[in-house]
């Protein structure tokens, strides 16, 4: 009976703004993905996909007391938690779920923990607290979003925000960990606040608030009295990251870009606002820090053009410590053990899937805890992305990597540029299955760039796009154009944009703006109107988007919605366009897809539309990451010339 009522609501929904030609593709449902107007698959794509879809990774997610590591790994359908009691050890599955763990943190001095999930990628997520036995406890209000869960160093008091569908505001909830019952709002949110840390006297309670990308504050929650004070409050926007109070609790450590174009690792003085810097000078971004237990060594990481690079400092001494040499790639973790002897650091490179190492601080060694299976795919196969730069229209350098096949093709190559999402997000070398899959079966050459408005090269390139500008990113993929143009082993007249999110906007405005030079676009959970967009995605993001993108309820703003979103331009899509939508999405909801698809096919325009019924911002589930490559390949295959079936005009 389910199975027929979601049929049936999928036939509404799903329905185009003019009837499919007589020899297109029927609609279908395959398990909870519908296919609209896409032909059915083959064996030999499947096989193809398949060692790098059984590509695993491990993601620390904390210590447990007793020394041992909790990571999430997937070995069916979806993420799951597990153990993992010395290094190389087997990993002991924790959780069985149909849906995936989001995130787990351990109850310090216990071998207790908790763990995040939600359901259909609906994003309320509700915490459960656990042992080893496999008897849980939901320890939050159902219906409710939940987030950033932080432990007392006791373990005796856990902290966390919670938010209630269509309200944008962010309340503060404590609990003693024994006894759920305690649960009680400690602070009454107006905007997106979040938990950090505990004082060491479990009195205080370290706060976030972020208002946008480039604006975010840092208060301290007096437990007892409720009273709330600002840390170095100042006119003006400052970037804040992450927060922890120094081992005397008259300062915190945190990261931030105040006095400076980049964010630095600096310690704040709580009664003056006096900021010192802990973080050597650098151009690049401090992306993250972890302090040990007893406040005596601080380790961070900092982003070197789209590469990490850790650094171990003793904070009593203020001298650096003997320092990790790590393979070149991403940090993914970073996190001390309860004793403060070793750190955790999770690493992704573009030829090995993420895992977890560990980090000797007194002796220096380096130690490997996981070794995840690339799914049968010989490493030396893989490609190593080239950063190159380019000039865009208005003499911007926009930094970008290029993957290439290792073995160089007799012909040019055909091109997908895949576009991030955020916009304050940033393209780097780890692994991406999907991206190795395309260079190194289909034969293209994947490019990442970091147009304008990216994170990663400072808060002046981060507000580039903002507002009224949010063009001038567009105009940098016109630009990427024209240097593959350039490439004599790329191919210009196969060219494919590609992207979610926010990268899927800019797949649709950069389809409409340059489909005389594109072979085809793949918008995935992609916003195609700004007001609409703005008006129904979920309300505890709505004020921070606006924040980035500008206010619908602003005319001036409105008037710049209308002239730029790709729903008023769909004129100048003229070719093949793949869209990709989770059905559930609280972020760009599914409506910003069905009103692109019925645009572009009541024009006439060619659109493959697939929908998954259980999942939202994005694919979780392999089964379901398996059915969008196959559609992608099928896709790529016809838009590129290189398989069956008829060919685009």
């Amino acid at each position: 009976m389910f199975r027929r009522l979601i049929a049936a609501a999928v036939a509404v929904l799903l329905l185009p703004a003019v009837a499919l030609s007589a020899d297109a593709p029927a609609r279908r449902q395959v398990g909870q993905l519908v296919y609209d107007n896409i032909p059915e698959g083959s064996a030999d794509i499947r096989e193809a996909m398949r060692r790098y879809s059984n590509a695993r990774s491990a993601q620390f997610q904390d210590w447990l007391a007793d020394g041992s590591m909790l990571i999430t790994t997937r070995f069916a359908e979806t993420a799951q938690l597990h153990r993992v009691a010395a290094p190389g050890a087997d990993r002991t599955q924790l959780t069985f779920f149909d849906e995936p763990v989001a995130d787990a943190v351990a109850v310090p001095g216990a071998r207790r923990w908790l763990y995040l999930r939600d359901v259909g990628g609906a994003e309320y997520y509700q915490a459960y607290l656990t042992d080893a036995s496999g008897r849980e406890v939901q320890i939050t209000v159902p219906g409710t979003r939940n987030a950033a869960f932080v432990f007392s160093r006791d373990g005796r008091w856990l902290s966390w925000s919670q938010a209630n569908p269509g309200d944008p505001n962010y309340d503060m909830m404590v609990m003693r960990v024994d006894d759920p019952s305690t649960r009680r709002k400690v602070f009454d949110g107006v905007g997106e606040y979040f938990p950090l840390d505990f004082s060491r006297d479990g009195r205080k309670l370290l706060m976030g608030l972020t208002r946008s990308s480039t604006d975010s504050q840092r208060y301290v929650l007096d437990l007892q009295s409720g009273a709330v004070t600002e840390v170095a409050a100042a006119p003006g926007e400052t970037a804040w990251s992450g927060g922890k109070f120094t081992r005397e609790g008259d300062a915190i450590l945190a990261l931030s870009d105040r006095d400076s174009d980049v964010q630095r690792l600096v310690q704040v003085s709580l009664a003056t606002g006096a900021m010192t810097p802990v973080s050597p000078p650098s151009p690049w971004n401090v992306e993250a820090f972890d302090l040990s237990s007893d406040g005596r060594v601080v380790a961070f990481s900092v982003n070197e053009d789209g590469y990490s690079k850790v650094f171990v400092r003793d904070m009593r001494k203020a001298r650096e410590l003997p320092q990790p040499r790590l393979p070149r790639g991403v940090l993914s973790a970073l996190r001390f053990s309860p004793d403060g002897l070793r750190l955790a650091i999770g690493l992704s490179t573009p030829t090995s899937n993420g895992d977890v190492w560990s980090w000797d601080v007194v002796a220096g060694g380096l130690t490997r805890w996981t070794t995840s299976e690339l799914g049968g795919l010989d490493p030396d196969r893989l490609s190593e992305p080239e950063l190159v730069r380019f000039r865009s229209f208005d003499g911007l350098s926009i930094p970008a990597f290029v993957y290439r096949p290792r073995q160089k093709p007799r012909r040019p190559m055909p091109v997908i540029i895949s576009i991030h999402g955020g916009p304050e997000s940033q393209d780097r070398p780890d692994f991406w299955a999907g991206g190795q899959y395309f260079v190194n079966e289909l034969g293209a050459a994947v490019i990442t760039p970091n147009v304008r408005g990216s994170d990663g090269y400072g808060k002046r390139y981060l507000k580039l796009d903002n507002g009224p500008l949010r063009e001038d990113a567009v105009k940098d993929i016109g630009a990427l154009l024209d240097w593959i143009a350039a490439q004599p082993d790329l191919d210009r007249n196969r060219v494919v944009v590609y992207g979610g999110s926010y990268g899927g906007y800019m797949v649709l405005s950069s389809l409409a703006h340059y489909s005389n030079r594109l072979a085809g676009a793949i918008d995935i959970v992609g916003i195609s109107n700004w007001t609409t967009f703005l008006t129904n995605t979920e309300g505890y993001r709505r004020d921070n988007r606006r924040a980035e993108y500008g206010d619908e309820r602003d005319p001036a703003m409105r008037a710049v919605f209308d002239r730029i979103s790709p729903l008023n331009l769909t004129a100048g899509m003229t070719k093949p366009l793949l869209v990709v939508q989770g059905y559930n999405d609280p972020r760009v909801p599914r409506t910003e897809a069905q009103q692109i698809v019925a645009k572009v096919r009541g024009q006439g325009g060619d659109v493959w539309f697939l929908m998954a019924m259980d999942e939202g911002h994005g694919f979780r589930k392999k089964q379901n990451i398996d059915g969008q490559r196959e559609v992608e390949t099928l896709f790529l295959n016809r838009v590129f010339g290189t398989g069956p079936g008829p060919q685009p005009h």
